[in-house]
């Protein structure tokens, strides 16, 4: 399977576009804000319940205004947005080369203006792609025709379905509540990494249930060059409570915790290379612009193809590229010696720049070894 196989195109998008976190990091910094104001905002236990009553009133609508006014922000840059991109390909593509770095950049502040950090982080990406290599002009063509689809999303969000209104909301940038019942179960941690930038440090923690088979995302956030407070064993078990974030996405909320983590034997049930594909493809019906989706696959061999690497299915006649990060980390080395051409089960982001292992478990007993 070529990374065009699993690629989503212009066309695709624009068929799911009538029916109709990222970035999640984006909007870490709005979120972490967010709950210092609203921790900051409570009256004090002497107030009548009357003044609580108007104090809370107050708040709200406040916090209604805020939005609003934020909104309008946002639909101000995702028009001018809409317009810069409209003068991209009538000038052509070629010129996004001779114009360089220095347009995407300014371009990406002005959607900081706007309150848009989603926006804004897929414009500076955009910066990246011209003469990266073979194609580029095909790659910037999909990732504008999504940009695209994402400001008439956010335009046209009264007309969409809640879930994906939701997901607009989130690639845009806005912050977001937990809101699910909670649900208990023990969570056994499959994997945790950090990714960061000029602003903060986000750390991503997968948790699958063994008793839900259900598998979530735990966001946290510390200022740059700081690790963030939440750390979590792999391979370890929790017992805890976790909530769902609106929009269908495997965001959740850590509740409450009834103890420590503790040793567990669970492993996520693998699928096939071809069934990872599927769950991705299925996914991009309610989320067009998602990045991954996490899997778990089943009995692959790591295989080497020239300078490409294949998790190749040991019963089946079918593979995934390993991505271009995955290929040029230090853990890949530590996937092909736990393997020794043996199969094993991986854990990993599956998405359209391919397949990027975390955590892999050798095919008899054993524990998880991070492979990121």
């Amino acid at each position: 399977m070529t990374e065009q196989g699993v690629r989503r195109s212009a066309e695709q998008v624009s068929a799911v576009a009538p029916d109709t976190a990222s970035r999640e990091a984006g909007s870490g910094l709005d979120e972490v804000v967010e709950q210092r104001t609203t921790g900051a905002g409570g009256s004090s236990s002497g107030s009548s319940s009357g003044s609580s009553a108007s104090s809370g009133s107050s708040r709200s609508e406040a916090a209604r205004r805020r939005a609003e006014r934020r909104a309008e922000r946002i639909t101000a840059g995702c028009t001018e947005l809409e317009q810069r991109l409209a003068d991209l390909l009538r000038a052509g593509l070629a010129a996004a080369e001779q114009e360089g770095y220095g347009l995407w950049e300014e371009t990406a502040a002005r959607m900081v203006d706007a309150q848009a950090p989603g926006l804004a982080s897929r414009v500076r990406e955009l910066g990246a792609v011209p003469g990266s290599g073979p194609d580029w002009p095909v790659r910037l063509l999909e990732e504008c025709a999504l940009l695209h689809l994402l400001d008439q999303g956010w335009l046209g969000r009264e007309r969409l379905p809640e879930g994906l209104a939701a997901a607009v909301r989130t690639q845009v940038g806005l912050p977001g509540r937990a809101q699910g019942p909670p649900l208990r179960d023990r969570w056994l941690v499959l994997a945790q990494y950090d990714t960061a930038d000029a602003r903060l440090t986000t750390r991503r923690v997968w948790l699958y249930g063994v008793a839900s088979r259900r598998t979530a995302l735990l966001l946290s956030y510390g200022a740059a060059g700081r690790a963030p407070d939440l750390a979590l064993p792999v391979g370890l078990a929790l017992d805890a409570e976790v909530s769902a974030f609106p929009g269908g996405t495997p965001r959740v909320a850590l509740g409450e915790r009834f103890g420590p983590p503790v040793a567990c034997g669970a492993r996520p049930e693998g699928v096939t290379t071809e069934g990872a594909a599927a769950c991705y493809g299925e996914a991009l019906r309610g989320d067009p612009w998602l990045e991954s989706v996490p899997v778990t696959l089943g009995r692959v061999v790591p295989v080497p193809d020239g300078d490409s690497w294949w998790l190749a299915d040991a019963d089946a006649d079918t593979a995934l590229p390993l991505s271009p990060v995955a290929r040029s980390r230090p853990g890949l080395w530590r996937l092909v010696a736990l393997s020794g051409g043996a199969p094993v089960s991986v854990f990993g982001e599956c998405g359209h720049r391919g397949f990027t292992p975390l955590t892999a478990w050798p095919g008899g007993e054993g524990e998880a070894v991070p492979v990121h």
